[in-house]
């Protein structure tokens, strides 16, 4: 299986691009925030929990996602690859999920770090917010989660550059130039296997 990360703040264009790579190389699409949106929407007992901490701009705890993401990895077993988008979003996380993956006698191929500045991040999800009515992109809760990322997620960057698979991709350019900064990556990988 060749498995990649896609990790980078709210709004850098972790999910276009995911929908790229998906139909380029045809890997199944792990999406935490999919996940969890879809179980606030159809209100389940894991969906009322998360949603609190969704609408505060707080991370999930660890162990609900763990839980969530263990289960949707079960489900794409024989797929070629996973792409985890915004997936792992702590230390924790990232170190269980190079255990699952190990059980399962996989690894994570690369890491893609999406780098999008500031200020341009807030306005793309304030642009966004007027489309998609979530209730976590309003001016308030998108520095919180802004934040958040910085605190909890930027020691991942440490983290899978130690272990040599952490590629930095500018996200402010045009979306196609993005992805062809991305293919160039994967394919240069994927033909070292």
């Amino acid at each position: 299986m060749f498995n990649i990360i896609i990790l980078g703040a709210p709004g850098c264009g972790k999910g276009t691009q995911s929908a790229h790579i998906i139909e380029k190389y045809g890997l199944s699409h792990i999406s935490t925030g999919d996940m969890l949106r879809e179980e606030v929407e159809l209100h389940t007992a894991i969906g009322d929990v998360v949603k609190k901490f969704i609408d505060r701009g707080y991370l999930v705890p660890d162990d609900i996602i763990m839980r969530e993401i263990f289960v949707a990895a079960l489900k794409k077993n024989k797929s070629k690859g996973l792409l985890f988008d915004g997936f792992p979003r702590t230390l924790f996380q990232a170190e269980y999920l190079d255990e699952i993956l190990q059980h399962k006698k996989s690894k994570i191929a690369l890491v893609l770090q999406l780098e999008v500045d500031e200020e341009e991040l807030f306005n793309r999800i304030l642009n966004r917010s007027l489309d998609s009515h979530r209730s976590d992109d309003n001016s308030e809760t998108i520095r919180k989660r802004i934040e958040v990322y910085k605190k909890q997620t930027v020691p991942l960057i440490d983290y899978y550059r130690k272990q040599k698979k952490l590629h930095i991709v500018s996200g402010m350019a045009p979306v196609t130039d993005v992805f062809q900064n991305i293919e160039s990556i994967i394919d240069k990988i994927k033909n070292r296997k």
